[in-house]
């Protein structure tokens, strides 16, 4: 069963923005079925590694409309998504170094905290970028 199941309540309404969030859960949810069946360390470390390198993608991404629509909140979320990156860096650097194992914990960590910050925070930098636009 899946963990990080997409549903339309998470759209923010940018297809640029829903669509990378979109990809987000599918990786997270690869990452959580990689775990669940077992896979090796391996396998886990890669899915990993490519749902950090998309999260940092997305985050730059974000980041930019941010600053080209000037968001007010703008230092507040990306400290949001430093925080994040800097939690999940130092996973991967104690997972990889065999001090730290995939659990259902960290996944539904990255559940709360996806549903959480699209639901929430992210919905906020879009109706701002939608005002702007208008």
């Amino acid at each position: 069963m899946s963990l990080f199941k997409w549903n339309d309540g998470f759209l923010v309404g940018n297809p640029e923005i829903d669509a990378q969030h979109k990809r987000l859960f599918q990786l997270a949810d690869q990452l959580h079925d990689a775990m669940t069946a077992g896979k090796a360390k391996e396998t886990l470390s890669q899915t990993l590694a490519s749902l950090i390198g998309y999260t940092r993608v997305h985050f730059a991404s974000e980041e930019r409309l941010m600053q080209k629509h000037a968001y007010p909140d703008y230092a507040v979320h990306k400290a949001e998504h430093d925080k994040l990156t800097a939690k999940v860096l130092d996973f991967q650097k104690d997972f990889n170094a065999g001090r730290s194992v995939m659990t259902i914990d960290l996944m539904q960590f990255l559940k709360n905290w996806l549903a959480n910050h699209i639901g929430q925070t992210d919905k906020k930098v879009a109706a701002h970028i939608k005002q702007k636009a208008a």
